[in-house]
């Protein structure tokens, strides 16, 4: 979802492309610190192999802590908040506990794996702030 909201900005503005490119890349570097570096420390079982019956969700292979889309929603909902002001912040960081909840929800992850990569997520989102202000 986010590089999609990436990719539609980016239609808008050669600014916003830039800006869109920059959230994509981050999103990349994001993922790769939290699903190659983080969850091999952590190993965490997930609470069910499947999740949910009731929905169609694919088998996850890595560990269940941190929550890889509750890091990576709460990362770009901060970079997004960056770019486009504090007025912003009650959109973005609304879809990223959506998508949070959504993957206790569907029992592909314990709460605590969903709280802790929202953690992550924010911690890395502060981390390239200083970055993130000179594309606005």
């Amino acid at each position: 979802v986010w590089h999609l909201i990436a990719v539609a900005r980016g239609t808008t503005s050669n600014k916003r492309a830039t800006q869109a490119f920059a959230l994509s890349a981050l999103l990349g570097a994001e993922s790769l610190i939290v699903n190659q570096g983080v969850k091999r420390i952590f190993k965490r079982e997930r609470p069910t192999t499947s999740g949910d019956d009731r929905f169609a969700v694919r088998t996850p292979s890595t560990s269940s802590f941190p929550s890889g889309h509750a890091s990576a929603a709460v990362f770009a909902a901060t970079v997004l908040t960056t770019l486009d002001g504090k007025k912003s912040a009650p959109l973005w960081f609304g879809l990223a506990a959506v998508v949070g909840t959504s993957r206790a929800f569907v029992r592909i992850h314990h709460a605590s794996d969903v709280i802790g990569g929202a953690i992550v997520g924010l911690l890395l989102g502060l981390a390239v702030r200083p970055i993130v202000k000179l594309l606005r």
